[in-house]
């Protein structure tokens, strides 16, 4: 069931309610019907959070994949500078590919982490937008149930 039928439901239920003998505006409804209903709005939320959910799951699977790559350069790094540790120039060159690999290593795992939290941003962006717009409808809706209730007092 989608967010918009549980509104739907909602809303039936509070025009097919009793109204409260001596209370303005107010009407009864079965408690137990509303919570059920809320809880399918709570199971049902917008596929956006659920895509939220699996992007941040996947920036770090490829945060721990930069990562991974890093610690084998690293260890292929170590490995030619402990074989070429014999000639100092060797050596150093070593140094200065190492350095230059964690820093590559360093400067990929920056712009995963900026673009995934950017691809976050929007996904929030639009989740808010989403929760905006049903907002917006539920505040229709009541006004609706307002001016209904308010002219079948005025017949």
């Amino acid at each position: 069931m989608t967010i918009n039928e549980s509104l739907d439901m909602l809303e039936e239920l509070l025009e097919n309610s009793k109204q409260v003998p001596f209370a303005n505006k107010k009407v009864l409804v079965d408690p137990d019907r509303v919570r059920t209903i809320i809880d399918d709005m709570h199971y049902n939320m917008p596929s956006e959070i659920k895509k939220a959910e699996s992007v941040m799951a996947e920036r770090d699977k490829i945060i721990a994949d930069a990562q991974k790559k890093a610690d084998q350069l690293m260890k292929t790094a170590e490995e030619r500078a402990k074989i070429l540790i014999a000639n100092e120039t060797i050596v150093k060159q070593a140094r200065e590919l190492a350095n230059d690999i964690v820093a590559k290593a360093n400067s990929m795992e920056k712009e995963i982490r900026e673009a995934m939290m950017l691809k976050i941003d929007k996904l929030f962006a639009q989740t808010e937008k989403s929760f905006a717009n049903g907002l917006a409808e539920i505040k229709q809706s009541r006004a609706a149930i307002k001016a209904v209730s308010k002219k079948k007092k005025d017949d």
